[in-house]
């Protein structure tokens, strides 16, 4: 165990303070005008002003409101909406394709986009959350949308909102709502051919759920998440998933667990939704062997299953001129099982992207593997993927490779069990740290996260140390062995007690540089030195091993924020302009 020390936390809860009361501030002087940008206003204000959406005590005040009554989350999201300058009606222009579920959902839309992206159709892609950028939930042709555009089209819908506000008792929607709002706005300003719009959470009362008529509809693997708000079983979560299918509009699910395959059908037939199970993805007849997924690991051969109904159908309307009733043989038709050789189906799967989720990124002598995993479910197959990926990379290495964790978990999941789960990797080393991406100020809004604060992060970190000694037989050092939690300095020192292989950080960054021992270049090319938090010459005495070995391979998973911060450092890609 480790104990922190210093003023370095104490500095960041002071940035994270100053940075609500700037962007409090640019509200008070952003015109209630609907021009679309004014004068001086650029992105990082933008991303300002969106953040005080994270904590406006208007949008605190409809969660609390709403928890008695979901219902009411579309009716004010309808209201909003229409505030904005648009309709419930504009959004059946953007032929949308909507997709829910546990695991899996943000993948399948991205071999979906990547998929008709491939016919040439011009794409949209709302997903969620944003890895380094909030800009890369709204998506065109499959590149978050830039800067400029961005900047441009939220001060229209922030203008907009903004100057009725004092008809609707002050009323601003939450962060997620105004995205959801700014890409409905988006798509249809830049007339794409169609949409791919994942759900935020859960689906009947998600915001994304006043779409009417969409084109089809998916539901991907289901298991146990957001209990708080979807229920704490997989049936009134498969209930949940269930809301967004729509009378005769064809929906499309993975084979799931016996008790929410039944609920999904029931709410299907109650919607006079028709509803088809995707065959296995080796169920289709190909000629020219496996079909070859961009996305690596076993479970997303479900996902691309999936992906390969919602396009088919997306396709067949489309050639039919939107006219879904005249396709022969409805109710029994199920799907499509044949893949040419040649065919745009077959290199859309081959070509899809989707960062943060199974993906290997290797600088100089250290291979990163990250994954958002961030549910038991999804852990599994993450540790299936990693051990997978890491044997293979170890055979081809020149000379021992030291393995280390970097983890953190958030919200209510049950980090314990995905600890357990990581157990089996036979990490040399576990590294904890907060959702922090470095800790000094950064001009960098798009991460940062007013609803958590530092100290709760933090306990968090050590209570995930503390549940990783547990799993590997350490034992718990005495409370009284433990000292006080110091929001402090970024140095480290080591408590008494066995258990040494884990270590707590302030930071991503500082994990991730100790995790490297100099050995990523990519993380020494960033001028990453005068960001380097200070380390005790005992904490860097335990990395001797890292320096000894030929390669390290660090995987990084239990959140996708984690991940993203993970990314702003290691991946300049990441950080597109």
């Amino acid at each position: 165990m480790w104990r922190l020390r210093g003023s370095g936390f104490a500095a960041l809860f002071r940035q994270q303070k100053q940075a609500s009361n700037g962007a409090t501030l640019l509200l008070k002087y952003s015109s209630t005008k609907t021009a679309p940008q004014l004068p001086g206003m650029e992105y990082q204000d933008a991303i300002c002003t969106l953040n005080t959406l994270q904590t406006n005590a208007s949008a605190l005040e409809q969660v609390r409101r709403e928890r008695g009554n979901p219902q009411f989350q579309l009716v004010a999201m309808r209201s909003f909406l229409e505030r904005a300058g648009l309709v419930v009606e504009d959004l059946d222009n953007l032929n949308i394709i909507h997709v829910t579920g546990t695991k899996g959902k943000g993948s399948t839309c991205a071999f979906t986009e990547q998929i008709l992206r491939s016919y040439r159709f011009r794409t949209g892609f709302y997903s969620s959350p944003h890895l380094v950028e909030v800009r890369e939930r709204i998506r065109i042709n499959g590149q978050p949308i830039g800067k400029e555009l961005f900047t441009k089209y939220f001060w229209q819908i922030y203008g907009r909102l903004d100057e009725t506000k004092e008809a609707h008792s002050g009323s601003m929607p939450a962060y997620f709502r105004f995205l959801t709002i700014l890409a409905f706005h988006v798509f249809l300003q830049e007339k794409v051919d169609l949409a791919v719009v994942e759900v935020g959470i859960g689906g009947a009362y998600d915001c994304t759920n006043i779409i009417k008529k969409p084109w089809v509809c998916g539901v991907s693997s289901l298991g146990i998440d957001h209990t708080q708000i979807l229920g704490d079983t997989i049936e009134k979560i498969a209930w949940q998933k269930g809301g967004i299918f729509k009378p005769e509009v064809p929906a499309f699910t993975v084979k799931q667990p016996e008790g929410s395959m039944a609920v999904l059908k029931q709410r299907a037939s109650e919607m006079e939704c028709p509803l088809w199970v995707c065959p296995e993805l080796e169920d289709y007849q190909t000629d020219c062997g496996p079909l070859q997924l961009g996305l690596a690991g076993q479970h997303q051969r479900s996902n691309a299953s999936l992906a390969l109904q919602l396009s088919h159908t997306w396709l067949q309307r489309r050639r039919l001129q939107g006219t879904w009733r005249t396709l022969p043989s409805l109710h029994v038709w199920i799907g499509f099982h044949v893949v040419e050789r040649t065919s745009l189906v077959q290199l859309g799967l081959a070509d899809t992207v989707w960062a943060g989720r199974t993906q290997t990124l290797k600088n100089g002598e250290v291979t990163y593997f990250l994954d958002g995993a961030h549910t038991t479910r999804s852990m599994q197959a993450c540790v299936s993927w990693f051990q997978e990926a890491a044997v293979r990379c170890e055979r081809n290495a020149s000379g021992p490779v030291a393995r280390v964790l970097v983890f953190n978990a958030t919200g209510e999941r049950d980090s314990a069990a995905m600890l357990k789960l990581l157990v089996s990797c036979e990490f040399d080393f576990a590294v904890f740290c907060p959702n922090i991406t470095e800790a000094i100020a950064s001009c960098n809004a798009d991460q940062q996260n007013f609803n958590v604060s530092v100290e709760n992060m933090l306990r968090r970190c050590l209570d995930n140390e503390r549940s990783w000694r547990r799993h590997h037989g350490a034992g718990d050092c005495p409370p009284g062995r433990r000292g006080p939690l110091l929001i402090r300095d970024a140095g480290l020192s080591p408590a008494p007690g066995r258990g040494a292989e884990a270590l707590v950080f302030p930071c991503i960054l500082s994990a991730l540089q100790w995790a490297a021992q100099g050995r990523d270049p990519v993380l020494l090319s960033r001028d990453t030195d005068k960001r380097e938090a200070p380390v005790k010459p005992s904490v860097a005495a335990k990395a001797a091993l890292l320096r000894e070995v030929r390669e390290i391979h660090v995987l990084v998973t239990g959140s996708l924020h984690l991940v993203g911060g993970a990314l702003k450092h290691l991946d300049p890609s990441s950080c597109s302009k």
